[in-house]
C-alpha cells in the first residue's frame, strides 16, 4: 500500500482537476457566462474533493508509517535453531551396569 500511495495521490488530484477544467472549458466564452453559478459550484466541489482526497491519503500514509514502525527492521536478530525436529539425533544406548 505504501508504494501505491504516490500514484493514488496523483490520480486523485489530476482527475478532479481535469473534470473541473473540462467543465470550465465547455462553457461558452463571455463575461456573463464566466460567472455561471453552476460551473463555479462544480469547480468548488472539485476543489473540495481534491482536499478531501489529500487528507485521506495522508491518513493512510500515517497508518502505513505506524505499521512499518511497529514491524521494525526485517532481519533476524537471534535465530532459534530447532532441536532436531525433522531427523532425531542418533543417541548411543547405555548399557546398565
Amino acid at each position: 500500500m505504501w508504494q501505491r500511495l504516490p500514484a493514488i495521490l496523483l490520480g486523485g488530484t489530476v482527475l478532479p482537476l481535469v473534470l473541473a477544467g473540462l467543465a470550465w472549458w465547455a462553457t461558452p466564452l463571455g463575461e456573463a457566462d464566466a460567472a455561471d453559478p453552476a460551473i463555479l459550484q462544480f469547480v468548488f466541489i472539485m476543489a473540495g474533493v481534491i482536499v478531501l482526497h489529500w487528507t485521506l491519503v495522508l491518513t493512510v500514509a500515517i497508518a502505513c508509517a505506524i505499521v512499518m514502525l511497529m514491524k521494525g527492521p526485517a532481519y533476524v536478530a537471534d535465530p532459534y535453531p530447532l532441536p532436531d525436529s525433522d531427523r532425531p539425533a542418533v543417541t548411543a544406548r547405555r548399557t546398565p551396569s
